[in-house]
């Protein structure tokens, strides 16, 4: 006997609506990875906003005073590096294969390393070129998202209140507890990792120019774009210096293993401990994985965004579903 399975109207419209709204968020898709850009670039600036409000600063005029250091920060910085970081990985990208001839490695992997190193250093300049074409022709995208973060600084105080007058006062305190712990954990992965990486990043800068050792400043970023990478990003951003180290000479080679050494011995022991202290923990497999993930899928924003996107879907899971089925247990 067949048993027969009868879907009522209420589900098929439940349904309908359900497909409805998947479509109409894959529509909008760009829309909510801006305000999520705007959201996390807000959760940063917090904290600096609040400390000048505090001061009796008006909190819009204390956003514009952080917005225009930043980006005398951002224009000092990139006036300072990109010039010798363009010239330098140049240089590399040309004289890297006659390291690794010099420490007699295989000519089948030279050429493969060379063709590699190529693709990716010898390129650099037209790679920047593009990218600054590319945010100069997404200008508006840009401001979008510095006038939405800018909101969201400026209104941050009264957005407690305004949930207030039009929630329940159960929902409010639930969103407002989570936008709380969402800013805290968002604001205090994403500074405590931009110190890492600008620490790491120096001092590995610092260290080449003392050894001696050349290509410092391309050597350097990539120290301190790859510390984003648990465990394995450092061992393998200080495999090329190690190899121009040893392509100059056994002591250099050794120096530069000893510094690579110290550095992540600081780094797990000191600014670790230090930084992170009062930062959101991600599990490294976590980390990596969903690193992977997102360069994947939307390239290096995918990979930028990936572990504020898990820090964010953690709040939210812990706040919406590990709280309440807590306090049913109790």
């Amino acid at each position: 006997m067949t048993q027969k399975i009868e879907v009522s109207h209420r589900t098929i419209i439940f349904t309908i609506f359900f497909l409805i709204l998947l479509w109409f968020v894959y529509l909008i898709r760009d829309i909510i990875f801006l305000v999520f850009v705007a959201i996390l670039l807000s959760a940063i600036l917090n904290p600096t906003v609040k400390k000048l409000h505090k001061h009796r600063i008006p909190r819009a005029l204390a956003a514009i005073v952080v917005y225009l250091l930043g980006a005398a920060f951002l224009t000092f910085a990139f006036g300072t590096v990109l010039t010798p970081l363009v010239e330098q990985s140049g240089n590399f990208a040309k004289n890297f294969p006659l390291y690794l001839e010099r420490l007699q490695i295989p000519d089948s992997v030279v050429q493969q390393v060379t063709d590699e190193i190529t693709s990716q250093f010898g390129t650099i300049s037209s790679q920047l070129l593009r990218l600054g074409v590319s945010v100069f022709s997404n200008i508006l995208t840009v401001f979008a998202v510095l006038i939405i973060a800018l909101y969201f600084l400026v209104a941050r105080e009264k957005l407690d209140k305004q949930l207030y007058s039009i929630l329940p006062e159960s929902q409010a305190k639930k969103i407002e507890k989570v936008l709380g712990r969402m800013e805290k954990d968002l604001g205090g992965w994403t500074r405590g990792e931009l110190l890492l990486m600008f620490s790491v990043g120096f001092t590995t800068y610092i260290g080449l120019v003392v050894l001696g050792i050349p290509y410092a400043v391309p050597l350097g970023v990539l120290a301190g774009l790859l510390e984003v990478v648990p465990n394995i990003g450092p061992v393998v951003a200080s495999v090329p210096a190690v190899i121009v180290g040893f392509g100059i000479s056994p002591i250099s080679g050794f120096a530069v293993i000893a510094l690579s050494f110290l550095i992540q011995q600081v780094e797990n022991y000191v600014l670790v401990p230090k930084i992170m202290e009062k930062s959101a923990g991600i599990n490294p497999v976590v980390t990596l994985l969903s690193l992977l993930v997102g360069f994947r899928l939307a390239g290096i924003a995918g990979a930028i965004l990936a572990v504020p996107v898990i820090i964010t879907l953690r709040v939210i899971i812990n706040e919406y579903y590990t709280s309440p089925r807590l306090e049913k247990s109790r």
